[in-house]
């Protein structure tokens, strides 16, 4: 058995000073030093052996098993090494070569908008308010005078999710959540998602995006809403920008107008895009009507308001002379690449 011990010796040897790799090494260690491998061949074969030549057998065995194992570690350090050389070699980075340019994103039309809307009222004095977009009934309704029965409240119109919670229909709800925590004079506009129950077409959309703006304070008159109001137009459309109001209803403010934009295409005279008017209507305001000040615990003998609503995706269509509201959704980026 000393012969075969040696013969195994200096084969195994031989074998692991060529191994090319990790798993050919693996495959080495198994064929000699396994369960079923060429030491435990011989050292099954110990049983015909007188009892004095076991244990010399044996040691010479074992230290044979710690001498391939060495020799494994030290293998399996230089096949390690040589890998990470040649993966260095061949991954290596040539600095000198030029970057590839980074794609830049672009801002998206609605975003622009909003940006010039925050700027105009920022520079007015006004605070950014945010809400809930999952509202209550009583926010979204009855605290702003539009009670059973109204259209607005059908399930035909609005979002429900049960009798007394809903998808806000507008941000209104943010100014009534307003005037509870926070007494005049108050100066805000309360941006975000909106939703209801409107087909898919060109200028409608059951989720779209809503601006509403308050003021209330001592001595607030419908001149201040109509300065206002002029000023985010001219600021959004040019200098030249003119607005029309007409008399409307709405239950939370008193007296309630609808705010017209003389057209940009044909200057007032009636064409195509004004279906012949000459004015495009806008968006909706009003005086904050007493009865809602109350419910905000707001006397009206001492304080007024005005406030107003508008759809940002109407101002971003006019804004971008676009016809038809679904672009802005689609994230075509064709369409989107006109925007700086």
């Amino acid at each position: 058995m000393r012969t075969q011990l040696e013969t195994l010796k200096n084969t195994a040897l031989d074998a692991l000073k060529k191994a090319a790799d990790i798993r050919a090494l693996e495959e080495l260690r198994v064929r000699f030093l396994g369960k079923k491998g060429e030491l435990t061949a011989v050292l099954k074969q110990m049983g015909a052996l007188a009892p004095e030549e076991r244990p010399v057998i044996g040691g010479l065995a074992n230290d044979l098993r710690a001498l391939l194992e060495e020799a494994i570690e030290n293998a399996s350090k230089r096949l390690e090494k040589a890998a990470l050389s040649a993966r260095l070699r061949n991954e290596t980075v040539d600095v000198t070569m030029p970057g590839r340019a980074v794609k830049l994103g672009r801002r998206h039309p609605m975003s622009i908008v909003i940006d010039e809307v925050y700027d105009i009222f920022l520079g007015m004095g006004f605070s950014v308010a945010d809400g809930p977009e999952v509202e209550t009934t009583y926010y979204c309704f009855d605290a702003l005078n539009t009670f059973e029965g109204h259209p607005a409240r059908d399930e035909r119109d609005t979002f429900y999710f049960d009798e007394k919670t809903i998808l806000r229909t507008q941000t209104s709800s943010v100014q009534i959540r307003t005037m509870e925590k926070t007494k005049p004079p108050i100066r805000i506009i309360s941006p975000g998602r909106t939703y209801r129950k409107d087909e898919i077409d060109a200028t409608h959309s059951p989720m779209f995006h809503q601006i509403e703006g308050l003021v209330v304070d001592s001595g607030i008159t419908m001149a201040d809403l109509k300065g206002c109001l002029e000023t985010l137009m001219k600021g959004l459309y040019g200098a030249e920008t003119r607005l029309r109001f007409r008399p409307h209803h709405f239950p939370y403010t008193e007296p309630s107008a609808e705010v017209d934009l003389q057209c940009f295409v044909c200057g007032g005279k009636g064409c195509r895009m004004c279906k012949g008017e000459g004015w495009i209507e806008l968006l909706g305001a009003g005086m904050v009507h007493p009865q809602v000040l109350r419910n905000c615990d707001i006397d009206p003998e001492v304080y007024s308001g005005f406030a107003f609503g508008v759809g940002i995706e109407r101002l971003a269509l006019m804004r971008f002379d676009i016809t038809d509201m679904r672009l802005l959704f689609e994230n075509d980026v064709r369409f989107l690449r006109q925007f700086v």
